[in-house]
């Protein structure tokens, strides 16, 4: 297209939405509220907890249908609803499955929605949902990466306070890490090192890799996600190989710092079982911890960062209403989510799903609830990424750990072709 083409094509699609707003408003002020259905797999009366709580309860502007799928079902039924064209209007949409619907979605113009208005309104990291062709969504809920940490342990070795920085764990590894002649291990400082039994085991490399200056992905010239997980970025060690070294090292029997092997429990039953001093877990997986093992004396600390500097990330799951390109009532659900999204819709939905809203101005409300404060602490700094897809891109990081572990490859061999397979599904 010209570029009076794409001119002309954006000032008729302001005027679309301004038009229909107003049209929706006047509709509203008659008494025939527009209908607007919601899928999402949030429990129902979490959803309707969080409403209740927003101008859209009892509104005669707007009537909410949710329908509520589980993680498991979604993707299938959502894409047989659009194809049969019975969709939903706006749909729950995680980071981790941005670039999964992004062909589904309908972008947020930025004349109708500015990027000066986004970037006050949501944290940095919440920029994901930041596309060529628009905002593909909006975001309400931020679930961090946080370090769980085994009070009992620490007390035992008379150590204080869980570590700040990672180089704090290699003398850590030789208070607490426990191991035989044999080298059989018994406690462990962290499941670091291996993939298949560790929780998390990509999300933890990938927020190391962030740390050490790599975003992993990035939105390139041609519209697409391009793979930089292997780029140098004008250090003198390239990022990824530096984090990827640094987390397979505890499952180096040959280092002081060995504290897991594949042997072992996965590493979140490991640590539910008293024998794992730190776990590398999400916010939203508190309640289970204490649900499983009620006696597990545990408290919660931010992601270490590295002394050296280096950028201070937390890897995170944002979560965020989008609209379907499908809908027959675009600004109308553009108006719904504005409000879902608003100062009060993101406090009702924080507080009903018990994770940090994604809003500036209420991660800025300081927390009584000593948990609730890192989470929201972590929240701040958290970052995503464009994930290909969240199974194979497993597959990827898992390859490249088992590679290097098991002795095939050497760290920079298996980070190019963890970068070369990454590319690999962007393009699809």
């Amino acid at each position: 297209m010209t570029k009076f083409q794409l001119v002309l094509t954006g000032i008729f699609g302001v005027f679309l939405i301004v038009g229909v707003i107003i049209f929706s408003s006047y509709r509203g002020s008659l008494g025939n509220a527009i209908s607007i259905e919601i899928w999402g797999t949030m429990p129902q009366t979490t959803f309707n907890e969080a409403i209740k709580a927003t101008s859209l309860h009892q509104s005669k502007e707007f009537t909410l249908q949710y329908v509520q799928k589980t993680e498991e079902e979604f993707d299938a039924s959502f894409i047989e609803a659009l194809a049969s064209g019975n969709g939903p209007d706006i749909f729950m949409l995680g980071s981790e499955k941005i670039l999964k619907h992004r062909n589904k979605i309908f972008a947020i113009p930025y004349e109708a929605f500015t990027t000066r208005q986004f970037k006050d309104s949501f944290i940095e990291g919440a920029e994901i949902y930041m596309a060529p062709e628009g905002f593909l969504a909006l975001p309400i809920t931020v679930n961090p990466l946080v370090m769980y940490w085994n009070r009992s342990i620490f007390t035992e070795v008379k150590i204080t306070e869980p570590p700040k920085y990672w180089d704090e764990f290699y003398n850590l590894a030789n208070q607490i890490s426990k191991k035989d002649g044999a080298l059989n291990i018994s406690r462990s400082l962290v499941a670091f090192g291996e993939f298949g039994n560790i929780s998390h085991a990509k999300e933890i490399v990938i927020n190391l890799a962030m740390q050490a200056g790599t975003p992993v992905t990035i939105w390139g010239s041609n519209n697409k996600a391009l793979s930089v997980f292997a780029d140098s970025f004008n250090k003198s060690t390239i990022p990824a190989e530096a984090a990827v070294n640094f987390y397979t090292e505890f499952s180096n029997p040959a280092k002081s710092s060995y504290s897991w092997n594949r042997s072992l429990n996965n590493s979140t039953n490991y640590f539910l079982g008293g024998d794992l001093a730190l776990y590398f877990g999400f916010a939203n997986e508190i309640s289970n911890l204490q649900i499983k093992n009620p006696n597990l004396n545990f408290d919660v600390a931010s992601v270490p960062i590295s002394r050296e500097g280096g950028v201070n990330v937390s890897y995170a799951n944002f979560n965020s209403f989008a609209i379907t390109k499908a809908s027959k009532k675009i600004s109308a659900a553009f108006s719904v989510i504005s409000i879902l999204t608003g100062k009060e819709g993101a406090m009702a939905f924080s507080k009903a799903l018990r994770l940090p809203p994604a809003r500036r101005d209420l991660l800025g409300q300081k927390q009584i609830n000593s948990y609730e404060s890192v989470f929201y602490d972590s929240a701040i700094r958290a970052k995503a990424w464009l994930d290909p897809s969240k199974g194979e891109s497993d597959i990827v990081f898992r390859n490249m750990i088992e590679s290097i572990t098991s002795g095939r490859a050497r760290t920079g061999e298996a980070v190019n072709r963890a970068h070369r397979e990454l590319s690999t599904l962007l393009l699809k």
